[in-house]
């Protein structure tokens, strides 16, 4: 029961990492009904952009919250850049194409990031900056409750809860649900779809970077096709909790996030990276529509 807990408390610190990220796959597409597969190398290049700015500030050996904020800043902010120039230079062209179109090119610009990240950042792994001390704060019949998985759980959280309050509590929230149902008709009613469009593409990317940040502090290895596994199992959280829906993605992802620890306990750690393609195909076949999607039928 003690093994139990404990990996209930590392799969749900991981579930909420892969939130993050799978938030940014359904957002996308709840607006332009496409997959951004670049998604997950924006993740990397966020995470990048912490370890050379904490280098070049000198910061990378000074571990406490400051170090944290200021990292999670960063990322985000050059996540979001990023995902601003994806969507003007290589979406926003193509919005009237071929879904096939755009689902190439989607391929592309993730090509593009993985191996000019091994370009300009190099091929081998680097070791991510000390963001915080990892202790135990609580500990009670063999279960430990570690400083790291707080920190990502609260942070998650807070991401999570700043998300819900800007789509469902501010203007632009509701000019992107308007968007999401009905382009057409909210440019009718004065919103600006190009706009709202980009914004989320910016919220998305944001979201990509503070994960990147609580992945880099808790298994303290990067390189440039970082994004690539993690990317997978996201999409697939997303999938599974109805692609689409913010609520579905995070339900989706503690579900694989759980699903993966309590295989790598009781089953073996070779399942692991199985474990996404097999919930995939799970999902297609007797759920397509996910936990919380919904179907929806098209006119052809």
């Amino acid at each position: 029961m003690q093994d139990f807990v404990q990996h209930l408390i590392n799969g749900i610190s991981l579930g909420s990492i892969y939130a993050l990220i799978a938030l940014g796959y359904t957002m996308v597409y709840g607006i332009l009904k496409m997959i951004n597969f670049a998604h997950s190398d924006v993740y990397m290049v966020g995470a990048f952009a912490a370890y050379y700015v904490a280098r070049w500030m000198g910061i990378d050996a000074q571990p406490g919250i400051g170090t944290l904020i200021l990292l999670l800043c960063v990322s985000m902010v050059f996540c979001s850049i990023l995902g601003l120039l994806i969507e003007r230079l290589a979406y926003r062209p193509l919005r009237n194409s071929p879904k096939l179109n755009i689902l190439i090119t989607a391929i592309g610009v993730s090509l593009l990031l993985e191996y000019g990240g091994q370009v300009v950042f190099g091929a081998d792994p680097k070791v991510f900056p000390e963001v915080m001390k990892d202790f135990v704060i609580f500990s009670a019949g063999g279960i430990e409750l570690k400083s790291f998985d707080v920190t990502v759980l609260i942070v998650s959280i807070l991401a999570m809860l700043g998300l819900q309050f800007l789509i469902y509590k501010t203007k632009i929230g509701k000019a992107m649900r308007a968007v999401s149902s009905n382009p057409g008709v909210a440019s009718l009613m004065g919103v600006n779809p190009d706009r709202v469009i980009a914004f989320t593409f910016v919220v998305g990317s944001a979201l990509a970077g503070v994960g990147s940040v609580l992945v880099g502090m808790k298994y303290p290895k990067i390189d440039p096709l970082m994004g690539m596994m993690i990317g997978l199992k996201a999409f697939v959280a997303a999938v599974l909790g109805g692609i689409g829906s913010v609520g579905g993605a995070v339900i989706g992802a503690l579900i694989m996030g759980l699903s993966e620890e309590m295989v790598v306990a009781y089953l073996s750690s070779t399942y692991r990276d199985a474990l996404a393609f097999g919930i995939l195909i799970v999902i297609l076949i007797f759920k397509p529509a996910g936990i919380l999607g919904k179907y929806s039928v098209e006119k052809v």
